[in-house]
């Protein structure tokens, strides 16, 4: 499958673009990015063309990855998928409801498949944890913590202005929400305050009675640095495994995937763009609350 790349920064370059190279599955066909010099100098480095328009390079591949700023993504990703192109795209998928909407109405209308990229959820310790403590059930509550460190100096995000402006709750807080939904439900009720260095706490309430706390920052100090995932329940206490493999190797699972879709003609996958919006919904009534300093009820 012939794919285009949207994105040239430091994650499309490590994890997208090396994935889809070395795919036996995929070609990369091209890369557009915002910045033109770094489009043309990555697209050297594998050898395709640097794209100057976005039209063209949608024309030119059967897919797209994408790995922009949400809110980029979100344009880039309606527009591929009215055009009928698959969709390989990055958490979150939006930085709003309606954009993520527009995605997900675009690829309703076209027919096409599309996976969205959290990273754990493509790692087989992780997916392997989920499946096994979803299947037990009885769970009460969760306990996660991730507090990253990436606004340091040594970091390849440490500029990233997208980061910065939206913090550790649309970063990583995906992250979290990937393994939470498919464990403990749908969260329809959100609580959520900040603490000092960027940390953000929250509070959920999932359907059918459970909760869970998530706390988050991206301005750790570095000897700080966490990620911890507790279940509690009836069967006792569960801790997400630490997943090895690098980033390059989970992206080559999801394309797998997003091609098993493809070959199969089933548009039902667990992370599609569907699920994307789910997320997306949730960080929304997070950042309402925190800013309200209220309790956010989700929509049924």
């Amino acid at each position: 499958m012939r794919f285009g790349l949207f994105g040239t920064g430091h994650w499309a370059a490590q994890t997208h673009a090396a994935a889809l190279d070395a795919h036996p599955r995929a070609e990369l066909v091209g890369v557009w990015g915002r910045n033109p010099d770094r489009a043309a100098a990555l697209a050297t480095r594998y050898g395709v063309p640097a794209f100057t328009e976005v039209e063209t390079l949608i024309e030119a591949c059967e897919a797209v990855a994408v790995a922009l700023p949400p809110d980029v993504q979100a344009d880039i990703a309606a527009r591929a998928a009215t055009a009928g192109r698959h969709l390989l795209l990055d958490k979150p998928l939006a930085l709003t409801v309606a954009d993520a909407d527009r995605v997900v109405e675009a690829a309703a209308a076209s027919g096409v498949a599309s996976v969205v990229f959290f990273t754990g959820r493509y790692q087989p310790e992780v997916a392997g944890f989920i499946t096994a403590v979803a299947a037990a059930g009885g769970w009460h509550t969760a306990s996660v913590v991730r507090f990253a460190s990436v606004f340091q100096p040594s970091s390849p995000y440490a500029q990233s202005p997208w980061r910065r402006e939206r913090g550790a709750l649309w970063d990583i807080g995906p992250h979290a929400l990937s393994v939470l939904l498919p464990v403990l439900g749908r969260v329809n009720r959100v609580t959520a305050v900040d603490g000092p260095g960027g940390l953000v706490h929250l509070l959920l309430t999932h359907d059918g009675g459970a909760t869970s706390t998530v706390s988050l920052t991206l301005d750790a100090p570095p000897e700080a640095v966490a990620a911890e995932f507790t279940l509690y329940g009836e069967n006792g206490v569960e801790r997400l495994p630490n997943p090895d493999g690098s980033s390059a190797t989970a992206f080559a699972v999801a394309i797998d995937q997003l091609l098993a879709e493809v070959d199969g003609g089933t548009r039902d996958h667990r992370c599609d763009v569907r699920f994307g919006r789910e997320v997306v919904a949730v960080l929304a009534a997070a950042e309402t609350a925190r800013t309200r300093s209220a309790t956010v009820d989700l929509p049924a």
